[in-house]
């Protein structure tokens, strides 16, 4: 399985797969149908020969005022009504009678049925009551029943003839339009009723009747039950009219005809001609046939794919690691594709504001940077900036602006010491867009308020692009199992777990590790690797003594070697365990695989030799296999891994210096070294002997100034054996 994904992340076939896929796909979001040669900005000088049509084509209008005359023949719109023939007086009145007849006839029967629905148990009881009134004599009547029922139908036919309106409509319109057939009769809206204006009249004629409370409420129930609009807005017919009235103001503003000449050379690109320009790229991508579409297709993918391979040739000599390694192509693969789509969709948008300000070059920037390095960041920064420039239409001062803000960005994170350290870029990556911003606009005599506007969406994007890295960052580090410079300074951090534990238990491998790492990291920056990583691999290299930290020298504290009593093979056994334990107390706490792997190599395939010639001695050494006294291995494959081994080499034995003086240290580092070399520990690493010799000299110089002797105090024997006090050091 492990070979498997190995093959997987160094195949050359997968390489080239995602290289075509991201070009492809970069290709194809290029604006369709339009021809694109240079972005053309007002108030700048065309520095090209003069710009003649080779053919005639419509100007296009200015955006803002098409969209003004647009809504200027929206509101020429009076909102449609239509009389509803299912809602005549006369249908009204067989409504009404409908109920009318039943109530005035059957109401004094002793068992009716009759109780309408849309009436409430008290008004039915009212009208009961007093229909029974007009039958019986002995009963004074309170009010003529007959006669309240027919003013109030009088009352709505005289309503409805007039014309009820339907609800309110979606346009604020004084004025309406009738629709009679295929004709439309513009009137005041005053002219008819609304429903509340009816049911507001027919309240007050009620009222002006003196009814009693009960007689009134059940009367105003029953009347408002027939008030029906007759005069119906129509949604549909008026949305017809709103959207013929739009396709009745024309795009375009005039025509330039062919031969005509659009700009001279040296010309200011005005308002107007930019609209000419812009018209005549659009007319020319729409007249190219099928051929001039598939070169110009062919043209855009050469276009992307030598900005990919200007990438993809920095890598291959300056970051062979990246290049081999298809998981890291394809985390860059990711950045610029992510980038060239946000462009697109933006490009898609019509609105007229600077939306181009919210693609977050900075955050590709800053985070290619955290998870390489500044190098590889600012490369990636110029190929993402050159393509998202060229899908914006070759836009020079889009480039710039990103360049130099997406710069500043990295400059900020380029030693990144902490995670809260990105939010300091907000202040670098506003100043890179403003700068830029304000030089452009002077440069094309923008006005004050455009020019404030791109800087509101450039603060936007400087507030936003710290925010989206720290989010990003952390995915990219999980979901792709990387380890970025965050991740190793928070690892070498005292306060991690398994270094505490570690001090805990096994001080004097701690200590040693400490030494190592100070070893390490100077190594590592004299030959140009990587010092962080040498130090942490260093800090975490013999974290397997956690578990039996009393089988090792440097933490018998009593002077008491267990080995003492011990086999030859029983020692190998026990002193080789710590690395596979390392590996395992290492995954438990979930260090990542770059600190891992200094477990193992730290050693390589080192041979015991102490234990080789002590097996030697005592059998013999035409008994004694060799591979049986050697660490498991892998060989060191880095150059850190292989600092660390020499580190720990030297560190050890120069400790074991009975007189540590600069000759003696010199002589055993030499030693440690050419021991290294003689067992070929170093074939796997991308080490030279250049590299091996400065290691040498810095690690010689440290050891040196840790180990040196110092002049010995008087009653410094005393001192020792505890049988005097301690003078203060001068």
């Amino acid at each position: 399985m492990d070979n498997t994904i190995s093959k997987i992340r160094k195949s050359n076939k997968i390489k080239l797969l995602l290289t075509l896929s991201t070009v492809i796909l970069i290709t194809l979001m290029f604006p369709k149908g339009e021809s694109i040669e240079s972005e053309v900005t007002e108030g700048s000088i065309w520095i090209h020969n003069d710009l003649i049509a080779p053919f005639s084509f419509p100007i296009i209008k200015d955006p803002d005022t098409y969209k003004k005359e647009i809504q200027s023949a929206v509101n020429t719109v009076y909102p449609v009504y239509i009389k509803n023939k299912d809602v005549s007086p006369s249908d009204s009145l067989a409504k009404y009678n409908k109920f009318l007849l039943p109530l005035l006839d059957e109401l004094i029967k002793k068992d009716t049925l009759f109780n309408p629905t849309f009436l409430s148990d008290n008004s039915v009881a009212v009208f009961k009551s007093l229909r029974l009134q007009e039958y019986n004599l002995s009963v004074k009547r309170t009010v003529n029943l007959k006669q309240l029922f027919f003013n109030l139908k009088n009352s709505l036919l005289q309503l409805e003839r007039k014309g009820i309106l339907s609800l309110q409509n979606d346009l604020k319109k004084d004025s309406i339009a009738i629709r009679v057939g295929n004709i439309d009769r513009i009137e005041p809206k005053s002219n008819y009723f609304s429903i509340d204006e009816v049911r507001r009249i027919l309240n007050t004629k009620l009222l002006e009747l003196n009814l009693p409370e009960k007689i009134y409420n059940a009367a105003l129930e029953y009347v408002y039950h027939f008030v029906f609009p007759n005069i119906i807005y129509n949604k549909t017919f008026t949305l017809e009219e709103i959207e013929q009235a739009k396709n009745s103001v024309s795009k375009y503003s005039g025509i330039v005809n062919e031969n005509e000449r659009i700009i001279a050379k040296h010309e200011r690109v005005t308002h107007t001609i930019k609209l000419k320009i812009d018209s005549y790229r659009i007319a020319k991508g729409e007249t190219t046939g099928m051929v001039e579409i598939v070169l110009q297709q062919l043209g855009k993918f050469i276009h992307i794919g030598f900005l990919i391979t200007l990438m993809g040739i920095y890598l291959f000599i300056l970051r062979k690691k990246i290049y081999y390694d298809n998981k890291k192509i394809f985390i860059l693969a990711i950045n610029i594709l992510s980038l060239s789509f946000i462009t697109y969709l933006i490009n898609q948008l019509t609105v007229d504001v600077p939306l181009h300000y919210l693609i977050f070059v900075p955050v590709s920037a800053m985070m290619i940077t955290i998870i390489f390095d500044s190098r590889v960041g600012f490369h990636t920064l110029v190929v993402i900036s050159l393509i998202t420039g060229a899908l914006r239409g070759n836009d020079y001062a889009f480039v710039a602006a990103n360049l130099f803000a997406g710069a500043l960005a990295i400059f900020t994170v380029r030693d990144i010491k902490n995670r809260s350290q990105i939010f300091r870029s907000f202040i670098f990556i506003l100043i890179g867009y403003i700068v830029t911003i304000i030089a452009f606009g002077l440069e094309r005599f923008a006005t004050t308020e455009s020019i404030l506007m791109e800087m509101a969406f450039a603060s936007t994007n400087a507030l936003i692009s710290p925010v989206f890295t720290y989010g990003l960052l952390i995915f990219f580090e999980r979901f792709f199992d990387i380890t970025t410079d965050l991740t190793l300074v928070e690892l070498s951090s005292f306060d991690m777990p398994l270094l505490k534990e570690l001090a805990k238990k096994a001080p004097g491998s701690f200590n040693h590790s400490l030494t190592m790492g100070t070893l390490a990291e100077a190594g590592a920056e004299a030959i140009g690797a990587n010092p962080l990583l040498a130090r942490v691999g260093a800090y975490y290299h013999d974290v397997g003594k956690l578990l039996t930290p009393q089988n090792f020298v440097e933490n018998q504290t009593n002077n008491k070697n267990i080995h003492a009593n011990l086999s030859p093979e029983e020692s190998v056994l026990l002193i080789s365990q710590h690395v596979k334990e390392g590996i395992q107390i290492a995954k438990k706490y979930k260090l990542p695989q770059e600190i891992i792997d200094f477990i193992p190599m730290h050693h390589g395939t080192m041979i015991m030799s102490f234990f080789f010639d002590k097996a030697k001695k005592l059998y013999g050494p035409e008994k004694v296999d060799v591979n049986k006294y050697k660490y498991p291995g892998p060989k060191p494959n880095t150059k850190e891994t292989a600092i660390v081994m020499i580190a720990d080499g030297c560190e050890s034995a120069v400790r074991a210096i009975s007189d540590p003086n600069s000759e003696n240290i010199e002589n055993v580092v030499d030693q440690i070294i050419n021991t290294r070399i003689e067992q070929s520990q170093f074939d796997d690493a991308p080490i030279t002997y250049s590299d091996i010799n400065k290691i040498k000299t810095v690690f010689t110089n440290i050891l040196i100034g840790q180990y040196h002797k110092r002049i010995r105090y008087p009653d410094q024997d005393k001192v020792e054996t505890g049988n005097g006090i301690e003078k203060e050091n001068e």
